[in-house]
């Protein structure tokens, strides 16, 4: 069974209900300098950690003397913007004691189905992670519409971890795992320790839930669960509410643990090569060679371009002989590509009046 000290990129999840609390609307200080003690340890013995975040409503509607309940859309976004700045400060706050950086980072469901918006969340949040900053992900409440949410953070959290490669996702939540039953209203219910597949059996059991919760939030953990583990990540459920809640899960606290169904890498991969390619970059004898030696793929090194393709699009590469050596998600479009054509990375600026990344087609982004 998978443990917390395993992971080398972590995801951990953040209900609104960890961090405020209901009655008073206030900051939960002392649980949230409990986590940060929690992520620091692990941060110092060399795990990423990324943090997806709920809040910035809970947070902002007191401020704003805004009514309980549901909120209309407008005031919701209201909220959002005022409590977004104090969630941001309180993280910082928590953090800074440790000399640990903070980083916000605020998506909508665009951000995932767009592949060019998706490629730069995931060079953003690379380049975070690698400088030892601790990025805190939240869905952009301040713009984001019913048509462009995610909904829920388990959702939200779960596609973070695929977007970062994580190893690891923890949902810290209002139960201690996923049970056969609801154990709010069935003292008999039973947790199970790991999950090694979602069947449809396990799904039934996650069924409709009651007082609007389905069973603590359990189906909408169960497809995070699924989304994860299909993407190589270990997901593990456990009660978030203690302090130092990740100390308490590495100690063997109650949890279930859902069993990744491959690796990272091998899944991003695999989700590339299922794609069908909209044009087709041809490159010389030492692109192809360097290729295969698992290296990006240059604009010195093309020597052909068809097919019209945008950022983020999967294109096909194939060597001088016309055969396919690689294929690929491209930073470029496809007349952005014909222009850097020969040219050394150092020279995309002058040929294309800015900055761009030096690869046309990342490593990490590329089936061989």
């Amino acid at each position: 069974m998978a443990t917390l000290t395993d992971a080398k990129r972590l995801v951990v999840k953040i209900g609104s209900a960890l961090l405020v609390d209901r009655e008073t609307g206030q900051l939960k200080s002392d649980w949230l300098r409990s986590l940060a003690e929690d992520v620091a340890m692990l941060r110092d013995n060399g795990t990423e950690v990324t943090l997806v975040s709920s809040g910035s409503i809970a947070l902002g509607r007191r401020v704003l003397h805004l009514p309980e309940g549901e909120l209309p859309v407008e005031q919701s976004q209201a909220a959002a913007a005022v409590g977004s700045i104090r969630l941001a400060r309180a993280y910082e706050d928590v953090f800074t004691p440790h000399g640990k950086i903070t980083a916000q980072v605020l998506v909508t469901l665009d951000d995932s189905t767009n592949r060019r918006r998706y490629l730069n969340s995931r060079a953003t949040l690379d380049t975070l992670l690698s400088l030892g900053a601790i990025p805190i992900v939240n869905e952009n409440d301040t713009i984001a519409t019913d048509e462009i949410r995610y909904g829920d953070n388990d959702r939200l959290a779960a596609q973070v971890a695929v977007t970062v490669g994580a190893d690891q996702l923890i949902l810290l939540s209002d139960v201690d795992g996923f049970y056969n039953g609801n154990p709010h209203v069935d003292p008999n219910a039973k947790r199970f320790e790991e999950v090694e597949e979602i069947t449809p059996e396990i799904q039934a059991m996650a069924g409709l839930g009651v007082s609007g919760l389905s069973k603590g939030g359990m189906i909408t953990k169960l497809l995070a669960a699924k989304v994860a583990s299909e993407a190589g990540c270990d997901m593990a459920i456990t009660l978030g509410s203690p302090l130092n809640p990740l100390k308490q899960l590495m100690n063997g606290c109650n949890s279930t643990w859902f069993k990744a169904q491959t690796d990272p890498h091998s899944a991003r991969k695999n989700w590339i090569s299922a794609m069908k390619p909209k044009g087709e970059i041809r490159v010389d004898a030492g692109a192809a060679k360097a290729l295969a030696e698992g290296n990006s793929l240059l604009p010195a090194g093309v020597t052909g371009v068809s097919g019209r393709f945008g950022r983020g699009d999967p294109v096909a590469i194939t060597g001088p002989d016309g055969i396919r050596v690689g294929f690929g998600l491209t930073r470029y479009t496809a007349e952005e590509t014909r222009k850097l054509r020969g040219h050394q990375s150092d020279e995309i600026e002058k040929v294309l009046g800015y900055k761009g990344r030096a690869s046309l087609v990342h490593r990490d982004d590329m089936v061989v």
